[in-house]
């Protein structure tokens, strides 16, 4: 699967951080803030930067390895999710509300009919995943068709002059998936990858260790990501690989939120390194492994804020952050403006 992503622009980098050394504060004392406000520079090929009409999606499927007991909860919370998202309910609705963002939500394969609604995107490629630890998770032509509808999507609900998706997950069994992933891809032992999910007791989490061990030995995760995605991934982290791609081909920011979400865009960035350039990292989520990943891609988080919720919880607190870096940079007066004396050499 070939992306052609246009790298950020290393001219309009160079060129924010001289703005930044001429801003009236000294040097580098606006920390991290400085590093992200020349990144969306950089991203956006401009030295007027803006965050234009944000919107967050929730992608939300089915694992079929969720029956094993690899959650603490049963998958049938994944459908109850969905309905509290349309209603207005969970945590990323209110940070929505509190943002000013719309928020989307999208069937990408959850094992129940979902009832219509305005904000629901239906966009189901199957019913739940298959058992990996029997089978491979989808069919190359599912993981590919979940992928095309996850580019889909971006391109839908961001708006002509928007340029800023914020994207989070929901699925019973996705931080299993996920692990899996994250052991495929970064040659890390399998046990440093495996976390509590959704609150697993030691029993549960020794259980979820065994179960992906088998997985394993069934198969060895590939080194192809598209195949690796195949063998143990969901429909929604395929869509959110294809998501975060399809925003980056068009210069958008994605904001990425937890543990799941950080494994798809590792995903992505092994199909199309460039979409890094366009990812911000919004939080590091309590899950274990996190952290771990993080490093690995290079990346520092936003926050670390002890949260493990999904939803795009994490990345949505994140966007004022993001806003803040923003208006910094294009707000503040320079030393020659404001006729404030320069540091003495």
């Amino acid at each position: 699967m070939l992306v052609a992503i246009p790298k950020a622009d290393a001219a309009v980098l160079a060129a924010a951080y001289r703005r930044l050394d001429m801003l009236t504060k000294p040097l580098g004392a606006l920390g991290r803030l400085e590093t992200l406000a020349a990144q969306i520079c950089a991203a956006q090929k401009t030295l007027t930067p803006t965050i234009a009409q944000p919107v967050a999606v929730v992608f939300a499927a089915d694992h079929g390895v969720a029956d094993r007991g690899v959650s603490a909860y049963p998958r049938a919370v994944t459908e109850q999710m969905v309905k509290n998202f349309l209603t207005g309910g969970a945590a990323i609705n209110v940070l929505a509300r509190l943002q000013g963002m719309d928020l989307w939500v999208v069937d990408a394969g959850v094992d129940a009919d979902c009832e219509a609604h305005p904000r629901l995107i239906q966009a189901k490629v199957r019913r739940g995943t298959r058992d990996f630890t029997v089978e491979a998770a989808l069919s190359e032509i599912e993981c590919r068709a979940a992928l095309d509808q996850g580019r889909r999507v971006a391109e839908r609900i961001v708006p002509p002059d928007g340029n800023t998706l914020v994207l989070g997950e929901m699925g019973i069994g996705n931080t299993a998936a996920a692990a899996l992933l994250m052991h495929g891809l970064t040659g890390l032992p399998l046990r440093e990858c495996i976390g509590r999910g959704t609150g697993l007791d030691a029993a549960g989490l020794e259980r979820k260790h065994a179960i992906l061990h088998a997985a394993c030995d069934r198969r060895a995760p590939p080194g192809d990501p598209i195949e690796l995605l195949t063998e143990f991934g969901g429909c929604e982290i395929a869509m959110l690989v294809g998501a975060m791609l399809g925003a980056a081909q068009r210069r958008h920011l994605v904001i990425i939120d937890g543990f799941t979400v950080t494994v798809a865009a590792a995903l992505a960035a092994r199909i199309s390194p460039a979409v890094l350039d366009y990812c911000i990292f919004g939080h590091c989520s309590q899950e274990h492994a996190h952290r771990q990943l993080l490093a690995h891609l290079g990346v520092k988080p936003l926050l670390d804020l002890d949260m493990r919720l999904g939803e795009g919880s994490g990345a949505a607190l994140a966007l004022s952050v993001v806003r803040a870096a923003v208006a910094l940079f294009t707000e503040m007066a320079t030393f020659e403006g404001a006729g404030v004396s320069e540091k003495i050499t």
